[in-house]
């Protein structure tokens, strides 16, 4: 199998967290389970922006749901989606936040 192939999945995943939105989902529920309600109220995001989001981190596999009667409850599925996020936090400390300069993906081509 050709290296690029074996990077196929590790792309994926950096895809996947690859939006603000996705972030900041990861990152409150992080904190505790919520439903999209409690997201939309506590991030202040449209309701179906963070059904969307919910909906493409429970596909790639890194957001659960728990249903209470008619109510979904979604948690982090994996405790390495928060290592990677905080290896992430780390990495960027380390290099001064350099990554927001480059001129292919920086804060200046958004």
């Amino acid at each position: 199998m050709p290296i690029i192939e074996e990077l196929t999945a590790a792309v994926s995943l950096f895809h996947s967290l690859a939006d603000p939105s996705r972030l900041l989902i990861l990152r409150r529920l992080s904190q505790s389970e919520a439903r999209v309600r409690d997201l939309t109220d506590e991030l202040g995001l449209a309701q179906s922006t963070v059904s969307e989001h919910v909906a493409c981190l429970r596909d790639c596999g890194l957001v659960t749901a728990r249903a209470e009667g008619r109510q979904n409850f979604y948690s982090v599925a994996t405790p390495e989606v928060l290592d990677v996020l905080e290896s992430a936090e780390q990495l960027l400390a380390s290099t001064g936040h350099k990554v927001d300069l480059c001129t292919t993906y920086g804060r200046q081509t958004r």
